[in-house]
């Protein structure tokens, strides 16, 4: 009888099965926890904007709070002004980070007296589940589908990030 050498097409398949359930346990759970991931991101970075406009209405006090969330940022070697404050990193001033759309304007006066900051998934139930908004007061909202968050009076009416 010969002997054999290197494995049969039937133990390949098995092995292949086996890895292809695995993998399709796994992919899931890995997209869940990138989501999740993103989602702390976005909370964090609305945190990020909310201090810069505070140090920015501190350092512009004739502006008042910054027009518009490029205003806050700034590209490297940045100066401030008035239109680079240089209070945040330039790639969440570009508007777009970690699966999220930010923007955040400055309203009323001159000065601005008023600012509505906001963080929605740029595909939703992909790159993140829930949005997320801030205004003046700097407690943190979730609106839990995702949906755009029109106006700081929508922001107000959500519920606070637990």
């Amino acid at each position: 009888m010969r002997k054999q050498r290197g494995f049969s097409l039937i133990e390949l398949l098995i092995v292949v099965a086996i890895i292809l359930i695995i993998a399709a346990i796994a992919i899931p759970n890995l997209l869940r926890a990138r989501m999740s991931a993103n989602e702390s991101s976005a909370v964090a970075s609305i945190r990020t904007i909310n201090t810069g406009e505070i140090t920015y209405n501190s350092a512009y006090p004739n502006v008042g709070y910054a027009p518009a969330l490029s205003n806050l940022g700034g590209a490297s070697p940045c100066v401030p002004s008035s239109t680079t404050g240089c209070v945040i990193a330039s790639d969440l001033a570009s508007g777009v980070k970690s699966g999220y759309l930010f923007s955040a304007v400055g309203a009323g006066g001159p000065p601005a007296t008023q600012y509505y900051a906001s963080a929605i998934p740029v595909t939703v139930n992909q790159t993140g589940i829930r949005s997320f908004c801030s205004f003046e007061d700097a407690v943190i909202r979730v609106q839990p589908t995702g949906a755009g968050i029109a106006s700081e009076a929508a922001c107000e009416a959500l519920q606070p990030l637990p």
